[in-house]
């Protein structure tokens, strides 16, 4: 059964948080909301939520995972970005946007495409994440929680924990979320690629 957490989406309390943080570094599947929808996550490198995650949404391994950062400074350990894509991605963040960029030596192979060696990162613009993150100390594992043959994610807290509360550990609730995933955008070849348009203006890289 998930624990399931009713957190204020601009004030959330710090105990809350402090569990939930406690949680993840124990190894425990989330579901948290973002600036987008609502997601999965667990610690990096955790192969027991990784199997997890692509169990409840039927994943291959060539799924892309996303790492869910707090600022530039956690993202850059993770992501080789030269000048000019910084600027790009800068420009975009915090908000609601995925890209996939070449992985560092700190990226684990797990978490890896297999073949390109690359991985999605995104800076979120939610309040509760963004006090997640700074609990957490480290980026989230993470994956849109949208279920098999679903053609929009669940947008409320209270209906994930009464639908997955069997494959869950954890429910963090701040209210409403969208139905739109973030906007994917691949510069692992240097370039632009828009993967997935999303919740994200996509002008800036067309």
């Amino acid at each position: 059964m998930a624990k399931y957490f009713d957190v204020h989406p601009d004030n959330p309390q710090p105990r809350s948080i402090a569990q939930v943080a406690d949680s993840v570094r124990s190894g425990a599947l989330i579901a948290y909301p973002t600036d987008s929808c609502y997601a999965l996550g667990c610690r990096l490198g955790s192969r027991d939520g990784i199997d997890r995650i692509r169990s409840i949404r039927h994943l291959d391994n060539r799924h892309h995972f996303t790492l869910v950062c707090q600022d530039f400074a956690q993202l850059g350990r993770f992501v080789q970005i030269d000048n000019d894509v910084f600027r790009v991605i800068k420009a975009s963040t915090p908000g609601s946007y995925t890209f996939i960029l070449p992985a560092t030596r700190e990226v684990p192979r797990m978490l890896q495409h297999p073949k390109k060696k690359t991985v999605g990162v995104r800076i979120p613009d939610h309040v509760v994440t963004q006090a997640l993150l700074a609990e957490l100390g480290e980026p989230l594992l993470s994956s849109t929680l949208l279920l098999p043959d679903e053609e929009e994610p669940m947008t409320q807290g209270w209906e994930i924990k009464d639908r997955l509360d069997h494959v869950l550990d954890a429910v963090v609730d701040s209210g409403d979320c969208g139905t739109e995933p973030t906007t994917v955008v691949d510069f692992s070849g240097g370039e632009a690629e828009i993967v997935r348009r999303g919740a994200g203006d996509t002008s800036r890289f067309e």
